[in-house]
């Protein structure tokens, strides 16, 4: 069952939440709803949930037009942030209580709820109560229980957030794994990025209740449509330095530097020459120049971090700190100059006032081979 929000808008009194979203969700997939607090994601949800109606706009189940269609008819299993499971009640009753609400033969009930424990891993635990359980295998039972009616939309809100750092990694795989196995369309909040292109097969990035980009992971990390989506996402962030770009669109030059950085690809024409732009690079498409190499973006090394695997470095460059990581194999002094080159192709430029990305997929000039580049 594909879901389709069309110029979807929720307005509370003078505060628009989702302005004229657009979407379609596509059956079997498991989408993430991602943006910073307030942006949005919860009260998409809940209109899919039905708790919420569109002030404007239309959504759509399949063909069947969903907006007063109460919560109880729409065929859909939720999973709440503190999963909301009775205290009084087993493992199993909690999880055969909807079929119990829905006047399932208690036989049948029983069968269905133990099949759904199983298929969650906490077959183990059905005489147990909510307060003898990790939070993991809490989330499991609440899992369980909005599976077990067979619904047709799963729907999970931030189910992740009172976990530790551990267990949220198992759990997102099992997620992952169940969403697989039963095949179900899944929508699952989040305002961890990593959560969201990790299990994801795409991501909706919301900012202030507006879409900015529907993408699978690769494609809304390589690509971003614009400036927020790529500052957005990346740990350490995206590094954007203020530039202008020069007359022939093959270089643009950073501000309050002489420095200039080289474009193989196609500037669009939402932009000409001398206006400003903003050059965004992420720290692992940096590297360290040797010294014979030509061209690079100059500063000076103001810290460098291990991280695990890696070195993170501060570099500041004119009146901009720009982050980079790099092999711990490379010898970098703090307080020296150091020279960083970009990975052909791994930079982008965005519209300083718009935000919009401003370079096509196509390489051009080919004859250009500086390391530098965009």
């Amino acid at each position: 069952m594909n879901i389709t929000l069309n110029n979807i808008s929720m307005q509370f009194a003078e505060v628009t939440a989702v302005d004229r979203l657009s979407v379609t969700i596509e059956e079997g997939s498991l989408v993430s709803l991602l943006g910073p607090s307030g942006c949005g994601k919860s009260t998409t949800l809940f209109m899919l949930a039905g708790l919420y109606q569109p002030t404007s706009g239309e959504l759509y189940f399949g063909e069947q037009l969903m907006n007063k269609v109460s919560p109880e008819k729409r065929q859909i299993g939720m999973v709440f942030q503190n999963y909301a499971l009775y205290p009084h009640m087993t493992v199993l009753k909690n999880i055969m209580f909807p079929l119990k609400m829905a006047k399932v033969a208690k036989k049948e009930a029983r069968e269905s709820a133990i099949a759904m424990a199983e298929l969650v891993q906490i077959g183990h635990l059905l005489e147990r109560k909510p307060s003898q359980l990790s939070g993991g295998q809490q989330q499991r039972v609440a899992i369980a229980r909005a599976l077990v009616k067979k619904p047709k939309l799963l729907l999970l809100d931030e189910p992740l957030s009172n976990l530790d750092a551990r267990l949220r990694l198992e759990m997102r795989e099992e997620i992952r794994r169940i969403q697989q196995t039963i095949g179900i369309t899944t929508v699952f909040v989040t305002h961890d990025q990593e959560e969201a292109l990790s299990i994801s097969d795409k991501i909706l990035l919301i900012k202030d209740g507006k879409y900015q980009q529907y993408s699978d992971a690769r494609e809304i990390y390589e690509y971003p449509q614009n400036e927020f989506v790529g500052r957005f996402l990346g740990n350490p962030p995206m590094n954007q330095l203020p530039a202008v770009l020069e007359t022939n669109k093959q270089f643009v030059r950073l501000e309050d530097t002489d420095q200039r950085i080289a474009i193989t690809k196609q500037v669009t024409h939402e932009v000409e020459p001398q206006e400003q732009v903003i050059v965004g690079v992420r720290p692992e498409d940096l590297f360290v120049q040797s010294e014979n190499e030509q061209g690079g973006i100059t500063g000076e090394t103001m810290m460098v971090e291990r991280i695990g695997r890696d070195n993170l470095l501060n570099i500041q460059v004119g009146k901009r700190k720009i982050r980079a990581i790099v092999s711990p194999d490379t010898e970098v002094t703090i307080g020296k100059k150091v020279t960083l080159g970009i990975r052909p192709g791994y930079c982008h430029l965005f519209h300083a006032d718009t935000g919009e990305s401003l370079l096509m997929d196509e390489p051009i000039h080919s004859a250009l081979k500086e390391r530098v580049t965009c």
